[in-house]
């Protein structure tokens, strides 16, 4: 039984792709809707999963949708008047938009973050199988979700060799259908690039490597990888980790669904003790964090408490207009980046545009790469940030 699947963004189109074909379907997919409409007409499938916020690649009539993936369910439904099933799977939970859907004549909808163990449940309900038996699912299959964007994450690496969380990493997106991590190498001396290679195996798809031969710097590092991935189409939002993983995925995915349900292009983590969280810090480290935050407010003219956190995720927009240029520090590029915005956008619409969301959880891995001189060298960093961009 063929199975056509239509949806603009690679990594959901991956999964379901292995999902559908393990269970003994042939599926046919494509990641726009003309070459939907194409092969639905040729393969004439048995079932059609399409995603409604898709790019409006045809010149049907424009709908008012938030996407034109509805343009391939009044071809099948209306305009040719077929009878085969169609499933929607989008991350859209607008209720008029859902019901236009229903009233054009689609079969079920599901709504993302969905499991694959729902999706194939739901499928063999619509069309069954022409198998004697569809193999079983996996007993963590309803563990593994996709979720409602596609999300890429920049890891910085520099000599992490013995500190890379290989199988937390690899755990992360095997549960996590919708993200994308990018470790980029920055000139490591140790082994950290086999062990990114090796990071990789099996996991092509969720994980790659961007190699740069000669160290620059992590603000260097971030920028090129940041850039690297808004290249590609699929990404909703793209932000950076620390490669510790010092502030872990849970607060990471949280900053996620922050950006996503909100007007905001950049939200950040944020590193302030509170009741309920936890956040460890080095006793003279944190003394030097208060005053070097001190003296960044003052020069941002923002009330920002944390500019430093290694954890943020913005829109394609803000990298575009701020990661082009290189930075002219090596360790507070956060701080240049609020500062290019507000050259762009001013002052009162860059407070409008970000976000300073408190981690649960922060802790001080053993390994780091800045020093305690380096952190006196900040200062002297943030006084060129001032004077440049003044």
């Amino acid at each position: 039984m063929k199975i056509l699947i239509v949806d603009d963004q690679q990594l959901v189109l991956l999964s379901l792709e292995k999902l559908l074909s393990g269970l003994g379907y042939e599926v046919i997919s494509t990641d726009n809707i003309i070459d939907a409409i194409a092969k639905y007409d040729i393969e004439k499938p048995n079932l059609v999963i399409v995603d409604i916020n898709m790019s409006n690649l045809s010149n049907a009539e424009s709908t008012n949708e938030n996407g034109s993936g509805l343009e391939v369910v009044k071809y099948i439904k209306q305009i040719k008047k077929g009878n085969t099933p169609i499933m929607v799977l989008s991350g859209n939970t607008d209720e008029e938009v859902i019901i236009k859907g229903f009233d054009l004549g689609i079969d079920d909808y599901m709504k993302k973050p969905v499991s694959l163990s729902e999706i194939s449940a739901r499928v063999k309900r619509l069309i069954g199988s022409t198998i004697e038996k569809i193999p079983s699912e996996k007993p963590n299959s309803k563990e593994r979700y996709i979720q409602n964007k596609c999300i890429g994450v920049v890891i910085p690496c520099y000599n992490e060799e013995t500190r890379l969380s290989s199988a937390e990493f690899k755990s992360f997106v095997h549960k996590n259908l919708g993200y994308h991590l990018c470790f980029v190498n920055d000139g490591s001396k140790d082994n950290t690039l086999a062990v990114l290679y090796e990071l990789t195996k099996g996991k092509e798809e969720y994980i790659s490597v961007y190699d740069c031969e000669k160290n620059g710097g992590k603000a260097e590092a971030v920028r090129l990888g940041m850039l690297h991935l808004a290249k590609q189409n699929q990404f909703d939002y793209i932000g950076f980790l620390d490669a510790d993983l010092s502030t872990n995925f849970d607060d990471f995915q949280d900053l996620a669904d922050t950006i996503y349900n909100s007007k905001y292009k950049l939200v950040f983590g944020s590193r302030i003790s509170r009741m309920g969280a936890d956040i460890t810090k080095q006793s003279a480290r944190a003394i030097i964090s208060k005053t070097i935050n001190y003296i960044i407010r003052k020069i941002l003219g923002m009330e920002i408490n944390d500019t430093q956190c290694g954890a943020k995720i913005m829109t394609k927009e803000i990298i575009e207009k701020t990661f082009n240029e290189k930075f002219i520090t090596k360790w507070v590029f956060d701080v240049e980046i609020f500062m290019r915005m507000k050259k762009i956008y001013g002052s009162a619409k860059t407070q409008e545009l970000i976000l300073e969301k408190p981690l649960n959880r922060w802790i001080h891995m053993d390994g780091s790469k800045l020093s305690f001189k380096d952190s006196i060298k900040i200062i002297g960093q943030i006084g060129q940030i001032a004077l440049h961009y003044r």
